[in-house]
């Protein structure tokens, strides 16, 4: 027996998405899609971080301010963010304004701004797990929070100086990001091109 649930327009989806119109669009066009690039990999690495202990719904309604507070998440440009810029960020309201987690964004940037071109998105979808390795949930309790590839990659990113990617908030990137596909078994956005 599948969790998935009909939506208003009767097709069967996982039932978090079903809170929200904002969440039946990011579940059925975003989540669990593959995304590549270094500074695309980097806006969901940061906000999966600021999403850390807040529902994602905050994180997805504040993503246009997140983007315009964070030069749209371009590694080089966060790179070169001074004091000031952190200040600034401090009382922006469209963004989270948690000090570690600005503090832990600028800084990742500035370790990301060394690596060479395409290496985060090597680094990153090196972790995915072979999809025939993993059966579609059935049920919420059938997806983890953590797996062996998520605390691996975690571990990884933090010995290369990535700060605020603990194994948990490794694993949301992985689903977010399509290294995983956790959409259930019946959600109609399993199998979706």
């Amino acid at each position: 027996m599948s969790d998935a649930l009909a939506g208003s327009d009767g097709a069967l989806r996982c039932p978090w998405a079903l809170s929200t119109e904002d969440y039946v669009s990011y579940h059925d066009k975003e989540w669990g899609r593959p995304v590549h690039g270094d500074d695309a990999l980097y806006e969901r690495l940061c906000l999966e971080a600021f999403q850390s202990g807040l529902s994602w719904i905050t994180i997805l309604r504040r993503r246009p301010g997140f983007r315009a507070a964070f030069a749209d998440f371009k590694i080089a440009s966060v790179a070169e963010f001074t004091d000031a810029d952190k200040e600034r960020l401090l009382g922006d309201p469209g963004i989270i304004r948690n000090r570690a987690k600005i503090e832990a964004t600028v800084a990742n940037a500035r370790v990301l701004a060394d690596w060479a071109p395409g290496e985060l998105d090597e680094l990153i979808w090196s972790f995915a797990p072979d999809p025939a390795t993993r059966p579609a949930p059935k049920r919420l309790a059938d997806v983890p929070a953590v797996t062996d590839e998520s605390t691996a990659l975690s571990k990884t990113l933090k010995k290369r100086g990535i700060r605020f990617v603990g194994p948990t908030t490794a694993y949301a990137l992985m689903q977010a990001c399509g290294l995983v596909n956790d959409h259930l078994e019946d959600c109609a956005a399993r199998n979706a091109p």
